[in-house]
């Protein structure tokens, strides 16, 4: 007699060994559970809120909330089209950056197929490489950065998808322009480069990207860039892709027609025109990342130079048990050891009380752990070497 199949068989293996995705603790549940008064810094979200244009522009159309979507995305891909010079038949749209990520998976990969990125990059690429089933490469970082050599010499004849977050995310570093001319240079027509620019409106660097101009002539390129960063609309879930018609067709047909909302696009359309918001955003930030790179080393703490809007902080002890303790101090933050990073935290940059507000409870949580004779990070350094 044949044994019964539970539930779980019938699941494939390369599902069934997914590590689901963990977000960033909500500040409500925070407060519910600690009974304190919590900031979060945690989900690298836009600490000035929404574009103040899409909030209006949301509440106009409000009524219509009835209606289907426009499945095409008519309007804002006009808009996007004349913003960036690029034909709408090379523009889709996408539930964030993360359904993009998927989607193109699911378009280019398979059993046997690669996926190659670096180690400690976005998350999601890696989900979505096994999700689909396909085989996960990952090349170890330099400084952490991005090897590019070293992705380059790692790509074969089963390599059809390329990921690059620039900025990356967790590390907040960059690649040049330059450098990405060198990698697309050395990539055979059948490999893809997929490039997430989801950080790319805080970057100030002469040498930062002209990915723009890889959409008009490359074929094998796909560039993604979100609505949920610098214009504040991460809880609206909407993002772009660019890049050549027959990419963006096959990323059409396996994406759900009404994948992103009516309020979505009529948020992100209005978006694109708050010039001011986008400038107070840039310079909040800017101002952040300003503080923290002077106060940091006065707590005995080094954090890596970042381009987005978060920093990456080694912090020398248990990340999981610091981050417990910011908790019980009403601040949230992001322990990396998920990623194979337990000594490392990454913290988004908020507003300037926020920011001061953290830099007060990581002196409370140094000294703590000084009085307990816990190492410093330089001790710990010092016995690593």
């Amino acid at each position: 007699m044949t044994a019964k199949r539970g539930l779980g068989d019938l699941i494939p293996a390369h599902i069934a060994s997914i590590r689901p995705y963990v977000p960033g603790r909500p500040i409500e549940e925070v407060e519910r559970e600690l009974g304190v008064e919590a900031i979060k810094l945690a989900s690298n979200e836009n600490p000035l809120g929404p574009s103040p244009q899409a909030v209006e522009a949301m509440k106009r159309f409000l009524e219509g909330s009835h209606r289907y979507p426009d499945a095409s995305g008519y309007y804002l891909r006009a808009k996007l089209s004349e913003r960036h010079a690029v034909p709408m038949e090379q523009i889709t749209l996408g539930a964030g950056s993360t359904e993009l990520i998927q989607l193109m998976a699911r378009v280019l990969l398979g059993p046997g197929n690669e996926g190659l990125t670096s180690e400690y990059s976005f998350v999601m690429f890696a989900q979505a490489v096994q999700a689909a089933g396909g085989k996960l490469v990952e090349v170890p970082m330099k400084e952490w950065r991005f090897d590019l050599e070293g992705l380059a010499e790692r790509v074969g004849p089963r390599t059809r998808l390329v990921y690059i977050a620039n900025p990356n995310n967790p590390t907040g570093t960059l690649v040049t322009a330059t450098e990405i001319d060198r990698l697309l240079a050395q990539l055979p027509d059948a490999t893809t480069l997929m490039i997430d620019e989801a950080y790319g409106d805080y970057v100030d660097h002469p040498d930062y990207s002209h990915s723009l101009d890889y959409v008009r002539r490359q074929p094998n390129f796909l560039l993604l860039r979100t609505f949920s960063k610098v214009h504040g609309l991460a809880g609206l879930r909407i993002g772009y892709a660019m890049g050549h018609p027959d990419l963006i067709a096959a990323i059409d047909k396996v994406r759900s027609p009404f994948n992103v909302s009516r309020l979505a696009q009529v948020a992100a359309l209005a978006a694109l025109d708050d010039d001011e918001h986008i400038r107070r955003s840039v310079e909040s930030n800017r101002r952040g990342l300003e503080l923290f790179a002077r106060e940091l080393p006065r707590l005995g703490l080094s954090c890596i130079p970042s381009f987005a809007n978060f920093i990456f902080l080694e912090i020398g002890n248990d990340a999981q048990e610091d981050f417990q303790a910011l908790l019980k101090l009403g601040v949230i933050v992001r322990p990396l050891g998920f990623m194979g990073l337990p000594r490392a935290m990454r913290v988004t940059v908020g507003t300037e009380e926020e920011n001061r507000r953290f830099l007060e409870a990581l002196k409370k949580l140094l000294a703590t752990r000084s009085a307990h004779g816990v190492p410093d990070i330089q001790s710990v350094r010092g016995q690593s070497t």
